[in-house]
């Protein structure tokens, strides 16, 4: 099998919930998507996709991504997107880094390699431990009687997994906290999220405040080394994310953070494969599991499910559904979470059916049109 053709789409992906409010006043409520298709001598397509939060999130913005990925795309020209391997060893011998514009790439071809095995991907990562998993909502910064009002209205639909937006004054952090926590009960699970927001000063008196609590406490400051000082003597849980973007940082993460958890990001590491090999890595060092990307719809959620599928239950913090935070339809709304809990879909490949008219023309293509 060759890869004869890339296209690279633009959609909107809006935020379902009205403003997505981070620390550092950083919001989202409408996106700039990139959907990938990578088409086949034998008429197997494959999906991929990388939605961005903002330009000032992690470094990585669209049009940057759209760029490398005329790159990689011309690279990837004539190769066998079922040999994950090989595709790999191209996109790395043309582009260092630009892990967030390889991503959608990768998955794609995942997404191919299952439809032309006639298996989901689950099933080609591990198999499934968790027919049913739990799914979790990011709660905006806001008000600590609105985050709670946001909790509780969520919980009614069944979902009691969350992550607090926090990183701005960290009085206000705790109070937003105490209030989301008494919005719950004993099986609430809560992860208060700074996203790199505070100063280490400010850290160190946010978990001062959170001790004692039954929460998480979520990339304090921005880079490892001040989240490790910021939770020295801390008896808080600690969950790195947007700090950590490869293997050696994981075991950074256990060994000098004491972290109990890592957030593993496709756009970070770039792709599907990277992701699975860091999932285990977690398992294997006896850490938490949360997986998830910056943003996205059905695509990525698709994505995301396979992963959460096939880890193991007692090893799964956190994962989400983002087709249900935002309006990423392109799939028909699939798959589909019921009552706080998600699946991977098991039909085969990524599992889902995504309807290219709703992406209109493509942005450019490389290779055969």
């Amino acid at each position: 099998m060759k890869i004869v053709g890339i296209d690279i789409f633009k959609y909107e992906v809006g935020y379902a919930h009205g403003t997505y409010v981070m620390s550092g006043n950083r919001i989202a409520d409408n996106e700039d998507g990139t959907v990938v298709r990578i088409r086949t001598d034998e008429g197997l397509a494959g999906w991929g996709e990388i939605t961005t939060l903002g330009k000032v999130y992690l470094p990585t913005f669209p049009d940057g991504i759209r760029t490398a990925l005329k790159d990689l795309g011309e690279a990837l020209l004539g190769a066998d997107p079922t040999n994950i391997g090989k595709v790999a060893r191209i996109m790395n011998g043309t582009l260092m880094g630009q892990e967030f514009a390889k991503s959608p790439i990768d998955i794609a071809c995942w997404d191919i390699l299952g439809k032309s095995l006639n298996r989901p991907i689950s099933a080609l990562i591990g198999g499934v431990l968790n027919e049913r998993f739990p799914i979790y909502e990011a709660v905006p910064l806001d008000r600590p009687e609105a985050m709670a009002e946001f909790i509780q209205e969520r919980r009614r639909a069944g979902i009691n997994r969350f992550q607090l937006k926090v990183g701005n004054n960290p009085f206000d952090d705790i109070a937003r906290t105490r209030a989301s926590v008494e919005a719950g009960d004993f099986q609430t699970v809560i992860v208060a999220d700074s996203n790199g927001g505070w100063s280490l000063a400010s850290a160190k008196l946010a978990l001062q405040g959170l001790a004692g609590l039954p929460v998480y406490v979520e990339q304090p400051c921005r880079s490892t080394a001040d989240c490790i000082l910021a939770h020295r003597g801390s008896s808080v849980p600690l969950v790195l994310d947007e700090s950590i973007v490869n293997h050696d940082e994981v075991y950074r993460a256990k060994y000098e953070a004491n972290a109990v958890s890592v957030n593993l990001k496709f756009g970070k590491l770039g792709g599907l494969t990277n992701v699975v090999k860091a999932r285990d890595l977690l398992q294997e060092l006896n850490m938490a599991v949360s997986v998830e990307d910056m943003w996205g719809g059905d695509i990525i959620t698709a994505a995301t499910s396979h992963v959460a599928a096939t880890t193991r239950p007692e090893s799964l913090l956190m994962t989400p559904f983002f087709n249900d935070w935002t309006d990423g339809h392109l799939a028909n709304y699939t798959p589909r979470s019921a009552a706080g809990f998600g699946s991977a879909p098991t039909a085969s490949g990524l599992g889902i059916e995504v309807d290219a008219s709703r992406l209109g023309q493509p942005l450019f293509t490389v290779g055969e049109k």
